[in-house]
């Protein structure tokens, strides 16, 4: 028997498998049917996931695990925020250790244990980095200026005076802000539309991009929804405010390098610092890694990708997070 975890960080659900425990690994390939598979095998009571968190060793000498991404469409992602905060928590409690380091695919990226939101709602930090605004780095083709920051009349967005801005962190994000107060503040609608066409057959970002909205609530807080490239609308993406977050320091008067912000989402909320420093920008990605079930099911059927028979065990960290979700604003 194998185990598995269903993990979140702000709702952004995963099932979290160390290939360690195996006696053979996962394939690539079956782990991108495993990620494509879960939500129509697993039990439904679970509720959907957005994908497959996959823990192996690491060959780098200053790295204590791997941690690889696969989308619910059974892509890969190069980095996932709200994920490397659930591994970091999972290794901090095999190893013992509270600050460290992870590989995934494009850095090792520090880590660390901070002290908890809430009673049983254990929180980390973790660093997001490398940041690019080189158009090749995000995928972003035919649009002439470069870097792309703040600005409007797009040919994507032609029927919209939003501004926009692009990065990557190192997914690829297009970023808009805006006043939720505005008269002309970004909606949801359009949001989904311009999620579906920039990851469908397009010629600006052929290769998809995760698409953010922002919406100002002070010179500090935000509340940021993101349609994720491979996923859809999600509860919350940590490259996505990450990135948000970065846009928002790049581009409002007020905002400060090195300042605590608080950014919402539907999920809940983090907290995030952005830093530059020797000419490189960073980001700190603070919040909640929250372990909701275990599951035990055989080898061979992780293998096969089919979650039906599996045997669920619930925590009792979902319940404290929602009194936690409870108590915060909502917007």
């Amino acid at each position: 028997m194998v185990n598995l975890i269903r993990v979140h960080g702000s709702e952004n659900s995963f099932y979290l498998l160390d290939q360690r425990q195996l006696k053979h690994a996962l394939t690539t390939a079956e782990l991108s049917r495993l990620a494509q598979q879960v939500n129509d095998t697993a039990p439904a009571s679970l509720g959907e996931v957005d994908g497959v968190l996959v823990v192996s060793d690491s060959q780098h000498s200053n790295a204590i695990g791997r941690m690889q991404v696969f989308n619910r469409d059974g892509s890969q992602a190069s980095m996932c925020g709200n994920g490397l905060r659930t591994v970091s928590r999972y290794l901090a409690e095999q190893t013992h250790q509270t600050d460290f380091q992870v590989e995934t695919d494009v850095a090792d990226l520090p880590v660390h244990q901070v002290t908890p939101f809430a009673p049983d709602v254990p929180a980390f930090s973790v660093s997001i980095q490398p940041v690019s605004f080189d158009a090749t780095s995000i995928g972003l083709h035919q649009i002439p200026t470069t870097p792309l920051l703040n600005q409007n009349s797009l040919p994507f967005a032609t029927n919209s005076t939003a501004n926009f801005s692009a990065v990557a962190v190192p997914n690829p994000h297009l970023i808009s802000l805006t006043d939720h107060n505005h008269p002309n503040a970004l909606t949801t609608a359009f949001l989904g539309q311009l999620g579906q066409q920039l990851n469908g057959q397009n010629p600006w970002f052929p290769d998809g991009v995760n698409v953010s909205f922002g919406w100002e609530i002070n010179d500090t807080t935000l509340f940021v929804r993101t349609f994720e490239r491979g996923v859809g609308f999600t509860n919350a993406c940590g490259t996505g405010m990450s990135a948000t977050s970065l846009i928002w320091v790049l581009t409002h008067p007020a905002a400060q390098f090195d300042q605590l912000l608080t950014i919402y989402n539907p999920g809940g909320m983090v907290q995030t610092r952005v830093h530059h420093q020797n000419a490189a920008y960073t980001i700190d990605l603070i919040g909640n890694a929250t372990f909701t079930d275990h599951l035990r099911l055989s080898e061979a059927d992780l293998h096969a990708g089919n979650l039906a028979s599996a045997e669920v065990a619930a925590t009792q960290e979902e319940t404290a997070y929602h009194q936690f979700v409870s108590q915060l604003p909502h917007w």
